[in-house]
């Protein structure tokens, strides 16, 4: 991830490293979750993946299941140290430092996997993103991204809405800091606008708490 956003977004990440995958625990959350897990393997099967903002390697756990290879990536230490602690198969996943917005461009990937990332990019800045996937990565690269959807009760609440038309929650971690984090939830139109100028044949993916994009580079 990056601190693009200027809210202290990757600060943040790093000292909840340690109990990040905590959010995966909810209750409520457990049927989507193993939908989305069969889903993203099933569809990035023996598929050369790059991965944004791995976090912890929760997801990267799963594509290293059933893709060829993986380079996971993200722009913090904390998180690739717990990543690489999950002791996936080395023949087949890589780790590496890198900032979403400057993605490494030595490799032939096949498809891009971005877990839980889009809600973390500003509006103002995910065409951008997107013009830098088309330029990295090629035309018809498989693009697969997921993310949450809000529910009232399960979700951290919004606190306010920026004039860009970007949400953002306030969160607090066990030390007692406190850290207002952009966190945005588009609806299906509002994806496929975007997406629009730099991906085809997009098809979204709506469970209760969770959606899931696919489509390919233009």
């Amino acid at each position: 991830m990056t601190d693009k956003d200027g809210n202290g977004l990757a600060a943040y990440y790093a000292k909840r490293a340690g109990t990040f995958e905590e959010v995966y625990d909810k209750p409520e959350r457990q049927t989507d979750l193993a939908i989305l897990r069969e889903q993203v393997r099933e569809t990035l099967r023996a598929h050369r993946v790059l991965e944004i903002a791995c976090g912890t390697g929760y997801w990267t756990a799963q594509l290293a299941q059933s893709a060829q290879s993986v380079l996971a990536t993200d722009l913090n230490p904390e998180m690739i140290a717990l990543a690489k602690a999950k002791s996936l198969p080395a023949d087949k996943v890589e780790f590496a430092l890198a900032d979403a917005f400057d993605l490494p461009t030595d490799g032939q990937f096949s498809a891009c996997f971005a877990g839980f990332w889009w809600s973390h990019v500003r509006r103002q800045d995910q065409g951008g993103f997107l013009e830098q996937l088309r330029t990295k990565l090629g035309k018809d690269t498989l693009l697969v991204m997921i993310d949450n959807t809000y529910v009232e009760g399960s979700s951290t609440v919004i606190a306010r809405t920026d004039p860009e038309g970007n949400t953002y929650q306030l969160r607090a971690l066990p030390d007692g800091a406190r850290f207002e984090v952009l966190k945005n939830f588009p609806t299906d139109s509002a994806l496929r606008k975007k997406m629009a100028g730099a991906v085809k044949d997009i098809r979204i993916t709506r469970l209760e708490h969770y959606w899931m994009l696919t489509g390919r580079l233009k």
